[in-house]
């Protein structure tokens, strides 16, 4: 372990302490007068949903030019992406403190910059107004984040380790101002304080944020790190609309230096021994109580237990009868009904345990569910509608935000008999509450994965472009799940027309089926324009015993708070230039009439990516979950 202040053994520069009349000739003039402390001081304590403060012209004008100059020139940026974020990240700059001499010295203003900010001056400036207590002026912690058109950073709360005070700084082009309605604000999440049924006390934030903060040039914001309710977002960044004049969006470039203010480490003054430790509980315990705090989220598994068949019994019911038939022609393309076809679709599945089904519903049901879908997918509020003939059908918003967010429907289940009115019935109504849930339905879906189905959850989603997502979540109990998911997606642009050309005349194999993709280990295609919609299924980290140990993994240069673990950090599962394993074990693309039937182990990821503004429209798709029965000769095999 280093002492303190001294220089690495790598060669690497040590940080420089400056005064605090050096300091405060780097930021602007008056900032550090009493009068504007104060100010400063009444807006932090006043403010809503939490506590933050936002400080215009914070440095001085020309020392920022010189770091805006010195990072477009010297910095490289490589795009990744992840569930919970897609930005630009520097290369070489993850944090200043892992750059060499020779880096370095490319750097000055950026270096001059870095020791202001952690200067004790700024410090004990920054600790007055959010009385935080002391901060850190060793541990440092800053990166440079570049969003273009497209970027965004979903909702977290920042919390890692020893952070105490978030910031963020902002470089965008100082000679053209920036507009709110090109994207790239910080937002705000307000939150509830609720009790559960067993008498605990739990924090849950709100689906939609309730404070927007526009970026500008040399623009501070900052706020204290709270565990379970420091919520932010980082809004997109559009791409110009066809309605405007610009030439381009080579302005619509939101480049900052975000980072973090730490508690003061062992040495240093305000040091407290043991209190990282009790912020490490703290954060825990924060964890632990947003656990508790499922019982809020939104939608919860309505599970109905299904009728007892035995999928692999030697029987006479071990193929579709005629009324079962009958009934699931009006819904499904006749030649996934063919015993042919449900023998061959089995045998994928073994292998492989995932199937991906194209042309899945009839061309004449597909026809009148896709103009129901296209009538309301430019409708100017979005919005599902319950079933308007039963009593049962909810529909709603899903949160938390830091977990999820679209609109929901869940099925009516079981199926009343008679059913109400079903002439007055729309193809979205038959679909969810009708087909999904039908006894018929479900035995097709036994035939072809080979699997005794015992209990069903079944809803309907709409991923509203610029606002929704699933963030990456791990299957948590011990006995698999059967999850299938039939994207009616309408329009163009997901990165599906290529296979939507191979099927328009009815199957690219010859065989009357459309394409069957058994999705292992398969990338979404990637369209010109990613717009996100696409559905991942990602391997857990495993111990060396072969299980999944569930630990949290942070991911650092963004902030994104306490991520779940995977078989690589999961910022880079798609990045320019890896070649490496990503851990993708399945992925769909929005589409239209695609289904795909995954078996999902414990620890297995799954995770919707976000729907970019620029998209078409908005995805649409429904979806059911299964528990599952093995018999003892598949326990044997598995």
């Amino acid at each position: 372990m280093k002492r303190k202040n001294e220089a690495p053994a790598n060669g690497k520069s040590k940080k420089r302490a400056i005064s605090d009349e050096e300091a405060h000739q780097h930021f602007r003039k008056g900032l550090f007068d009493k009068s504007v402390l104060q100010g400063y001081t009444d807006y932090y304590a006043a403010s809503q949903p939490y506590k933050h403060a936002v400080i215009q012209n914070l440095v001085d004008d020309t020392l920022l030019r010189n770091v805006r100059n010195e990072i477009r020139e010297h910095i490289h940026f490589t795009p990744k992406e992840t569930d919970i974020y897609k930005i630009h990240q520097s290369g070489d700059l993850a944090n200043l403190d892992g750059l060499d001499d020779s880096a370095l010295r490319r750097l000055p203003s950026l270096l001059t910059l870095r020791d202001s900010l952690y200067s004790s001056a700024f410090r004990k400036y920054l600790s007055s107004i959010t009385g935080s207590g002391p901060l850190s002026g060793v541990k440092t912690d800053m990166a440079v984040n570049v969003y273009t058109p497209g970027c965004h950073l979903l909702c977290h709360d920042d919390v890692i380790g020893s952070r105490r005070v978030s910031w963020i700084l902002y470089l965008l082009d100082p000679d053209k101002p920036w507009k709110p309605e090109w994207g790239g604000a910080l937002r705000l999440y307000p939150t509830k304080n609720l009790e559960t049924s067993g008498g605990d006390k739990v924090i849950v934030p709100e689906p939609d944020f309730s404070l927007s903060i526009p970026p500008a040039w040399n623009q501070l914001s900052f706020f204290t790190v709270q565990p379970g309710e420091s919520f932010h977002d980082v809004e997109e960044v559009y791409k110009r609309g066809l309605d405007e004049m610009e030439e381009d969006d080579g302005g619509r470039i939101r480049i900052a230096i975000s980072g973090w203010f730490h508690i003061p480490q062992e040495g240093e003054e305000g040091y407290e021994e043991g209190l990282e430790e009790k912020l490490a509980e703290r954060s825990s315990l924060a964890q632990l109580q947003g656990g508790k705090a499922d019982v809020f989220d939104e939608p919860q598994p309505h599970w109905v237990d299904l009728p007892r068949w035995d999928a692999m019994a030697d029987t006479e019911e071990d193929e579709l009868t005629a009324d079962e038939i009958d009934f699931l022609i009006k819904y499904m393309n006749p030649n996934y009904l063919t015993p042919n076809t449900v023998e061959e679709l089995a045998g994928m599945f073994s292998d492989d345990s995932s199937l991906r089904l194209a042309e899945f519903l009839s061309p004449k049901f597909s026809a009148r569910l896709r103009e129901y879908v296209e009538s309301k997918d430019h409708e100017m509020s979005p919005s599902l509608s319950a079933n308007p003939f039963h009593e049962a059908s909810k529909v709603g918003v899903a949160r938390p935000p830091h977990k999820r967010r679209y609109l929901y429907r869940e099925a009516v289940q079981p199926i009343p008999t008679p059913y109400p009115d079903t002439e007055k019935m729309t193809p979205y109504d038959d679909l969810v509450d009708i087909l999904f849930p039908h006894p018929a339905f479900t035995k097709w879906i036994s035939l072809v994965t080979g699997i005794t189905l015992t209990k069903s959850n079944i809803f309907a989603r709409r991923f509203r472009r610029g606002m929704d997502y699933t963030l990456a979540t791990a299957y948590e109990e011990e006995d698999p799940q059967l999850e299938v998911c039939l994207g009616i997606t309408p329009t163009k642009g997901w990165g599906d027309e290529e296979e939507e050309a191979d099927h328009a005349t009815g199957g690219a194999q010859g065989n009357g089926i459309g394409k069957i993709n058994t999705g292992t280990a398969v990338e979404a295609p990637k369209p010109e324009e990613e717009v996100g919609g696409y559905e991942m299924y990602m391997a857990g980290e495993e111990d060396e015993d072969g299980t999944d140990d569930g630990a949290l993994e942070p991911s650092t240069s963004t902030g994104a708070g306490q991520r779940r673990k995977t078989k690589v950090d999961p910022a880079v599962y798609r990045s320019a230039g890896d070649d490496e394993d990503d851990g993708v074990l399945f992925s769909q693309p929005a589409g239209w009439n695609n289904m795909g039937i995954v078996l999902r182990d414990r620890g297995v990821l799954r995770f919707t990516k976000y729907i970019s503004k620029a998209a078409k429209g908005d995805r649409w798709d429904v979806c059911a979950e299964y528990g599952v029965e093995f018999g003892e000769d598949e326990d044997d095999e598995d």
